[in-house]
């Protein structure tokens, strides 16, 4: 979300355009609410005798503009989200699987051996055939693939597989 955020002050994209102008619109619209709830109070401590409804008018426009602001910082968390989906999806698509599935790995957390084991399993080896190229035993390698399927929250191989077809298959909107 940093790069994200980030991207705020040169933005090149339609989304990283919409995003700059939701930043703008909040800040804007932040400071007007600031504005109005200063007038109010200004105006109830220096008891100017001004009209009740002008300071019920004041001060329910200031509500107005805070709910609002509570809105666009909803919608704009929910823009740079929705960036970040479609930045993994595109890199997927442009051959940068490596760096989908090293981001996934890192954010399961797996071990290096966890890595290796899992990286075999997306190339379609089985137990046995991981276990005889990294001379290990087809039970240790078992076990490596059940913690990876842990971490990963998936029951199995072909759910663990899937995880990475859907990114491939994402669509970006």
């Amino acid at each position: 979300m940093i790069f994200a955020v980030g991207k705020l002050l040169r933005p090149g994209g339609a989304d990283e355009r919409r995003a700059a102008v939701l930043a703008w619109m909040t800040t804007i619209q932040a400071l007007c609410a600031l504005f109005f709830i200063g007038d109010v109070a200004f105006d109830l401590y220096a008891g100017d005798g001004q009209a009740l409804g002008h300071l019920w008018m004041e001060s329910f426009v200031a509500v107005v503009l805070l709910l609002g602001l509570g809105v666009l910082i909803v919608e704009l968390r929910q823009l740079l989200l929705r960036m970040d989906r479609v930045t993994a999806g595109l890199m997927a698509a442009r051959g940068e699987m490596a760096e989908v599935i090293e981001a996934f790995f890192s954010t399961w957390g797996l071990t290096p051996a966890e890595r290796d084991v899992a990286l075999m399993i997306l190339k379609g080896l089985d137990n046995d055939s991981i276990a005889t190229v990294r001379g290990r035993a087809a039970g240790t390698v078992r076990a490596q693939s059940a913690a990876i399927y842990a971490k990963a929250g998936v029951d199995g191989r072909t759910q663990f597989l899937s995880l990475f077809m859907e990114e491939l298959l994402a669509d970006p909107e």
